[in-house]
């Protein structure tokens, strides 16, 4: 069992092609031996962006602070706000923007082990 307030967990900076002003913790994963799934912390600067990316597996996510928007392989924007779930479905491109002046989006996002 593990149990971890965020603010003791360290803080990098997201080191993925097209990241901006983005940091990332892992407060759950591999390194604690969990056997399927991966809980990160991204932090997203205002004006900042996540890749717009895809992959093979779904992303549960959940908006814990701040403002944004979620951008679909349409191109559709949706708006994200603190208390939000968003599901993104595998081979679904997708990105977070923090679209707001006032602070920082923030969210969890798990995964599967395989993809932290």
């Amino acid at each position: 069992m593990k149990i971890i307030a965020l603010d003791q967990v360290s803080s990098m900076p997201m080191q993925m092609a097209g990241a901006v002003n983005v940091t990332k913790q892992v407060p759950i994963g591999k390194d604690d031996g969990a056997p399927l799934y991966s809980f990160r912390v991204f932090t997203v600067k205002p004006g900042g962006e996540t890749p717009y990316h895809v992959h093979d597996f779904e992303h549960m996510n959940y908006i814990i602070a701040g403002e944004g928007v979620l951008v679909n392989e349409a191109g559709e924007i949706q708006p994200v706000k603190a208390g939000d779930f968003a599901m993104v479905l595998p081979n679904e491109k997708h990105q977070y923007r923090n679209t707001s002046a006032a602070g920082d989006l923030q969210f969890i996002c798990g995964v599967p082990l395989s993809y932290e």
